[in-house]
């Protein structure tokens, strides 16, 4: 069955709590949470300590996906705060990747690497071994609510051809214009975790919205 994770950067911000129960009671997997600095990406979000106060209102795991520069200056501080994946960009970390990594197991969590939609797999394959999730960008980072962009589906392909020649277990995880046919191309392409933003935020119904993506085949 698929994964999914809700992200909250299409959420009522004024309303946080009452979007976590929703979030927490859907079925879903993991809490997607987006941290941008307005350096790396041309927006802004929250830091760690409102991600602590979140992981108080919400049980499922924190999937923290850091779209921030120089993200080894905060892995202590999210870690605390309550991660259990934190997934630093490759765009980000072009010098010291190795040494991100080795900080984010250090600190009890597990590492994940993101690439944009315009980064070829073939830049993250020597670390492949060493992780234990894949964030393929299936948008440009910044803003929710953006179409899916198709050619993103050729990097993840090759991501799930390595994971099966080499008997790996990282996860494939999508995030960026989520809807049911988006996420069918992503899963049969060999995605295992869709994160859905505005889809679930909008959505009437999302525990059947849930419940259909993770029946996804």
């Amino acid at each position: 069955m698929t994964k999914v994770g809700v992200s909250i950067l299409s959420a009522d911000y004024m309303n946080f709590t009452t979007e976590l129960k929703s979030i927490n009671q859907s079925g879903a997997e993991y809490l997607h949470l987006d941290i941008m600095d307005g350096h790396f990406v041309p927006n802004m979000t929250f830091g760690p300590e409102m991600v602590r106060q979140m992981s108080r209102e919400c049980s499922l795991p924190l999937d923290v996906h850091l779209m921030i520069e120089k993200p080894e200056r905060f892995i202590k501080e999210f870690a605390e705060a309550g991660a259990e994946i934190i997934t630093v960009h490759y765009e980000a970390c072009l010098n010291n990747l190795d040494e991100v990594l080795s900080s984010i197991k250090e600190h009890g969590c597990k590492p994940g690497i993101a690439i944009n939609p315009d980064t070829s797999a073939e830049k993250i394959k020597k670390y492949i071994s060493e992780i234990d999730l894949i964030l393929q960008m299936t948008v440009f980072p910044g803003f929710g609510g953006q179409k899916f962009i198709e050619s993103t589906l050729d990097n993840i392909k090759q991501l799930s051809k390595w994971r099966e020649e080499e008997n790996l277990s990282y996860m494939i995880e999508v995030d960026g214009g989520i809807n049911f046919s988006t996420a069918a191309d992503c899963v049969n392409s060999g995605v295992d975790l869709l994160v859905a933003g505005s889809f679930f935020i909008d959505s009437d119904n999302k525990n059947e919205l849930v419940k259909e993506l993770q029946e996804q085949i």
